[in-house]
């Protein structure tokens, strides 16, 4: 065997869900960040398409300081990114054996993230204090339409990577 036909032992590129885990870190953590959350709040409009968007990626607010507890008042960003990792491992799986395509690794990854973003906000207000039923659907919908138009960077990042 030559010395160059070695097998390698890293590649070079990551996995699409490890990938996918690290843009959904990044969105939770720079737009829910209080420094961009205060910012979207003083400097868009709301009525406008631009400012509602900005605005939207400020969904998974997390906080330093908390009076409910640190841990209380970061549930939905926490549980975001758990939840986003697990889905973007398990939803290609399937896909492996049958298409390698990139599109089908796209909408995976925006996919996943609609969906863990609908699961973080319902298990979040559920498992949080005083959570309803009611309020808890309310913030998944909230949850689900925040996945829905950020998710695609999710989407993005996930493309190219091995399944």
């Amino acid at each position: 065997m030559a010395l160059t036909n070695r097998p390698r032992t890293v590649s070079r590129y990551g996995t699409a869900a490890g990938t996918g885990t690290l843009a959904a870190f990044l969105l939770v953590a720079v737009g829910g960040s209080p420094t961009y959350v205060g910012w979207a709040q003083d400097h868009t409009d709301p009525t406008g398409a631009g400012g509602w968007f900005l605005r939207l990626l400020a969904w998974p607010a997390w906080r330093w300081h908390a009076d409910e507890g640190l841990l209380t008042a970061n549930l939905r960003p926490i549980l975001l990114i758990v939840a986003a990792a697990a889905l973007l491992y398990l939803l290609p799986g399937p896909q492996v054996g049958r298409v390698a395509a990139s599109g089908s690794q796209f909408l995976s990854g925006w996919g996943a993230y609609a969906l863990a973003a609908g699961v973080a906000g319902l298990l979040a207000t559920l498992l949080g204090p005083g959570g309803t039923l009611y309020a808890a659907f309310q913030v998944a919908s909230a949850g689900v339409t925040y996945g829905f138009f950020a998710g695609w960077i999710v989407g993005l990042a996930s493309l190219g990577g091995r399944a």
